[in-house]
């Protein structure tokens, strides 16, 4: 199979995975939908197996559990909607809280119900680059060069633009004595310089890397990685000087389950994460765990890089509505490119 054909084009896909060894008891089979963000397939394509595998091996039977994958907001939209998700494991807390919010469908203190905020692991933004570096891209100031095109996603859209976003945001207030208006303008130039936006971060991936279109991606840190694997000798990531604290959080959407009575099941799939199986398969597939063991096996592969958090611009309400709510300053900013 060729490299590329591991990226899917497609925005959502749904994966099936059957559960692993034989049926115990009454041989009843578990469903569980796990609706996720966009690269995040690989990942819980392997967590699921060795969920099925552990929860075969207690004695509760065969479990199925289905994936759905796109930009993080659309797939907080489609749960809303009525997409019957067990779990959602998405990009930031935000699209968990509207869920929450606009359905009732789990309650507004989800984030308390698993350790460390429901963030069983964390990643971080980083910038992928052709091999060799052709553009000499070694911070953010470098992206808003004339000749240098970037590619990163819709911040309406998906999660990963918007810790991208924000983080080039927090690099330019510092270059420049926190002055708002500094990075409003680097942020203003630096869309000026992104030829297309895609609703989620693994289409971006595709654009960049599949289509060969633009010089430098922004992209989360475990992507970037998955990249360097599936398109060996064409790319290398470069660690800004300044990036973002990443808390992808994970809840069980309680009601949904509840009727469908998978309530156990759920909760006993998010709590793998937080074991040292999961944690283990977290740093594998590249995103930082919080488990120090498991962070120290694999210490060498994250550098530590100066991180701002969304404490930073009051907490995730404060910054959507200020920056990515319909009228908020990337719209002011975008619209005028």
């Amino acid at each position: 199979m060729k490299a590329h054909a591991l990226i899917p084009v497609l925005l959502a896909a749904l994966i099936a995975l059957p559960g692993c060894g034989e049926k115990q008891g009454s041989g009843k089979v578990t469903e569980l939908q796990n609706v996720s963000y966009d690269p995040t397939r690989e990942f819980y394509e392997e967590v699921n197996a060795a969920f099925a595998k552990k929860w075969a091996a207690e004695g509760k039977g065969e479990i199925t559990i289905t994936q759905s994958h796109g930009g993080s907001g659309k797939q907080a939209r489609a749960v809303i909607d009525g997409q019957p998700a067990d779990v959602v494991t998405l990009a930031l807390s935000l699209d968990i809280d509207e869920i929450a919010q606009r359905t009732g469908l789990l309650p507004e203190d989800w984030q308390s119900k698993f350790p460390s905020n429901s963030s069983p692991y964390t990643s971080t933004i980083v910038f992928v680059v052709r091999t060799g570096n052709p553009k000499g891209v070694k911070d953010w100031g470098d992206l808003v060069k004339d000749g240098v095109q970037v590619i990163t996603p819709d911040p309406k859209t998906g999660g990963a633009p918007r810790w991208c976003y924000l983080a080039g945001w927090a690099w330019a207030e510092k270059q420049n004595g926190g002055s708002q208006d500094a990075a409003r303008e680097f942020i203003r130039k630096l869309y000026q310089n992104v030829p297309v936006l895609d609703t989620g971060a693994r289409a971006s991936t595709t654009t960049f890397a599949q289509n060969k279109i633009g010089d430098v991606l922004l992209s989360w840190e475990n992507e970037a990685h998955l990249i360097e694997k599936q398109f060996p000798g064409q790319t290398q990531i470069v660690y800004p000087s300044l990036s973002i604290l990443a808390e992808p959080p994970v809840a069980v959407v309680e009601k949904t389950a509840a009727k469908k009575g998978s309530t156990e099941a759920a909760r006993a799939y998010l709590d793998f994460l937080y074991t040292p199986e999961g944690q283990d398969l977290a740093g594998k597939h590249f995103y930082r765990p919080r488990d120090p063991q498991a962070a120290a096996k694999y210490a060498s592969t994250f550098p530590e890089i100066e991180l701002v958090t969304i404490d930073h611009f009051g907490g995730w309400p404060k910054a959507q509505q200020t920056h990515f709510a319909d009228g908020g300053i990337f719209d002011q900013i975008y619209t005028t490119k």
